[in-house]
């Protein structure tokens, strides 16, 4: 693994599309229309006026062009964003539509694993890559995010052309981007966390510091086990103590931190299940593996999701 730190005066200035400014988007728009070295757009349901980031070092407010329509765009982009959920991913269609063209570079900031295979289908022929999101965002309001930065790294990537190019976009940001030689690995150590940090702080409408707690943190590794059989199931490199790894960075972050999910299940919206632990039993009946307590969250958090999608 090594960090890219490229000159910013090295680089030219490309065109960036953000789809979606919630928690994810937002921070990511904010710091790259902060550094104010490429030309940044937001893609949206909503108009807002501005958007103020909250970060480490002050607040800052910035105006950037924000489109609510996908036939307000008139050519492809060089960069395009891609931050909203994973089960939203169907409806960023029309955008991609017309941000993408053989030239284009398509970051996926989602949750879960499977990016290029969720993402490819709508590309037309432009380059996935699926970015491993560590920062924690929170949206205070449709014009407003908040950046908290936990761990040595924001974001990680693979280290490859693509993956480099990503990281040089963020040269002189606070986001800092690790490239990574096992992305595969690195990518399923994401999802293990998620694994256990977004259920629970769902389902107890608590945040992270309900972790901490010995009878959650037994439960915890209990699930992490069946996730890691899972992974190595598939290929993936994991240690025999990924379960204990897993929670040391969850404890490297504060307990007043909220996940996605949590945010979510507060705003009374969908939750992002299928591609957490939703993906986590899925592999392990494609593998033959059971995933008793896996299982069990899954039937738990449909239920918490399909009832705020019915309103009831």
């Amino acid at each position: 693994m090594s960090d890219s730190s490229p000159s910013p005066a090295a680089q030219r200035q490309q065109t960036i599309a953000v789809i979606g400014l919630g928690s994810i988007g937002g921070v990511v728009a904010g710091c790259l229309a902060a550094a104010g070295r490429h030309h940044v757009t937001a893609c949206v349901r909503r108009p807002i006026e501005k958007l103020v980031l909250d970060q480490p070092g002050g607040t800052v407010e910035l105006q950037l062009p924000v489109y609510t329509d996908a036939a307000q765009i008139k050519e492809p982009a060089d960069w395009v964003l891609l931050c909203t959920k994973t089960h939203q991913t169907q409806s960023a269609a029309p955008w991609l539509a017309r941000l993408c063209a053989a030239k284009t570079r398509i970051a996926v900031l989602q949750n879960g694993i499977g990016h290029v295979e969720r993402v490819a289908p709508l590309a037309d022929g432009a380059t996935v890559l699926p970015i491993i999101v560590y920062y924690n965002g929170e949206r205070l309001a449709p014009d407003r995010v908040r950046l908290r930065q936990g761990s040595d790294q924001d974001m990680a990537v693979a280290d490859d052309v693509d993956g480099r190019a990503f990281a040089q976009l963020f040269a002189g940001t606070p986001l800092r981007v690790q490239l990574c030689d096992d992305f595969a690995t690195l990518i399923w150590r994401k999802l293990l966390i998620n694994a256990v940090a977004n259920p629970i702080t769902a389902l107890t409408l608590q945040r992270q510091a309900v972790l901490r707690r010995a009878e959650i943190q037994e439960l915890c590794l209990a699930i992490l086990a069946e996730a890691v059989a899972v992974g190595r199931a598939e290929g993936v490199r994991l240690a025999d103590d990924e379960p204990q790894r897993a929670l040391a960075t969850l404890f490297t972050f504060s307990g007043e931190l909220g996940t996605s999910m949590y945010f979510d299940r507060l705003a009374g919206l969908t939750l992002e299940v299928e591609a957490l632990t939703g993906a986590i039993v899925a592999a392990g009946e494609r593998r033959g593996i059971a995933t008793p307590l896996n299982h069990a969250l899954l039937a738990l958090l449909r239920a918490v999701s399909d009832a705020a999608t019915s309103g009831g």
